[in-house]
């Protein structure tokens, strides 16, 4: 790149000492409230997306542009001008909810990055042109990794929006940050058309009712305890008597299906636009965690035999979740699904380790210290989110209450999914019995 030192530098009125360092902690300042506002805003599109791994990679992307916003604002606190509140001004967020209110979602997906995260791109290197890369070396060395992910972000969303027409959404977008300016506002500014309105000033946005599964069937849960109908049976996973093979099945299945944590946990970024930047920050890492554990069953039950196309996915967590308040989704999440889950996973983790399978090993046991490190979450961040909602109650009285109204909530719109196959098209824990006696 080349150095600042001709082009800005000797070009900028002699003011304060400190307008140098000023001018790039402001440029700073916005590419972090961008990158910041990409976690709340993108993370919506995830449960009304279809494929899988469009699912897994948005969870990857979240957690990367966390990762940005963080070190930036780290660099920038050592900068004068960056200032001391994480929020993001409203010039900057009616782009990002402009993009989210587009009802199909993968032109919305389109919009985000084939404008918004264009844009950041640009913003990037229009930094790196600007700075002197001596003087602000540290902030540099950051912005070039950063240009690289996002060059690698374009290219690995590219082939799920071939096909997408989404100008109509870009090029309404591309008006608008023009009249900015870009990010950074180093480009000149142009003006509104005339009569122009934000899409987003007359809707209100609302998460969808039932996250999307795209091609794949679907059903109300995978859990019961017949084995000719429910691929997850409750009373064999704990069963010494049970074949460590279909444990290990059985456990790839529960893995896949923390799908649904995804789908539910990435609603509560967009409803907590007030949250602290580190919340959003551990929720991405958390988000990021349970794609992850997706991917352990989603990628290993093909290798065993399993036939993904006729494995139903269950969705009433989510159904149900997203009925209730942010606060309540979390406690649920944390204080109760993946604080409870620890003595039959660890039960499972001693049955999987008779099979002498390395890869199983590791992957429960990565498995189970990141939801170690989500029930911590849980106790740092509950709070915090209570407060948002002005939740006034002690915490435990409030899981404890929120636990009865999940009671509630699951007999008013739990089992409404039917499911997509017949008991013979789809797999059962019988089926998945037969694989495991196949699997020598």
């Amino acid at each position: 790149m080349v150095s600042s030192n001709a082009k800005v530098s000797g070009a900028r009125p002699l003011g304060g000492r400190m307008t140098a360092v000023k001018d790039m902690a402001g440029y700073l300042r916005s590419i972090f409230e961008v990158e910041r506002e990409f976690v709340r805003t993108a993370t919506a599109l995830i449960c009304r997306v279809g494929d899988i791994e469009l699912k897994y990679l948005l969870c990857q992307h979240v957690w990367e542009a966390a990762g940005h916003a963080r070190f930036i604002r780290e660099r920038g606190r050592e900068l004068s001008g960056f200032g001391s509140s994480e929020t993001v001004r409203p010039e900057i967020r009616e782009f990002f909810e402009e993009a989210v209110r587009c009802e199909d979602s993968m032109v919305a997906v389109g919009a985000f990055y084939r404008v918004l995260k264009q844009a950041l791109l640009a913003a990037y290197q229009e930094y790196l042109e600007v700075t002197d890369h001596l003087a602000d070396w540290p902030s540099s060395k950051l912005v070039e990794e950063f240009v690289a992910d996002e060059k690698r972000h374009a290219a690995e969303i590219q082939p799920y929006l071939e096909g997408v027409d989404s100008s109509e959404w870009e090029t309404s977008l591309e008006s608008c940050l023009k009249v900015r300016g870009g990010w950074l506002e180093i480009q000149a500014g142009a003006a509104f058309p005339d009569g122009f309105e934000w899409s987003y000033a007359k809707v209100v946005y609302k998460h969808p009712e039932v996250c999307s599964r795209g091609k794949y069937p679907i059903c109300s849960s995978v859990f019961g305890y017949d084995p000719e109908s429910d691929p997850i049976v409750r009373s064999w996973i704990e069963d010494p008597a049970t074949d460590a093979r279909l444990v290990r099945l059985t456990i790839y299945v529960w893995l896949m299906m923390e799908l649904d944590a995804v789908d539910y946990l990435s609603t509560i970024f967009y409803d907590t636009p007030d949250a602290p930047f580190d919340l959003h920050y551990d929720l991405a890492r958390h988000l990021w965690d349970e794609s992850r554990h997706s991917q352990f069953g989603y990628r290993q039950l093909p290798k065993l035999g399993v036939d993904l196309s006729k494995l139903e996915h269950s969705l009433d967590l989510y159904n149900i979740l997203v009925q209730m308040s942010p606060p309540e989704r979390y406690a649920m999440m944390t204080m109760e699904f993946e604080a409870g889950s620890f003595p039959t996973k660890a039960k499972v983790m001693d049955r999987v380790r008779e099979l002498n399978d390395f890869e199983a090993d590791t992957l429960l046991a990565f498995d189970r210290n990141d939801e170690q490190g989500h029930v911590r979450y849980g106790h740092r961040w509950l709070p915090e989110i209570m407060k948002l909602f002005g939740e006034t109650r002690p915490v435990a009285e409030f899981v404890e209450a929120t636990k009865k109204r999940f009671e509630e909530m699951t007999k008013e719109f739990g089992g409404r999914i039917p499911h997509s196959l017949s008991a013979e098209e789809r797999i059962t824990g019988s089926d998945l019995l037969a694989l495991a006696k196949g699997n020598d």
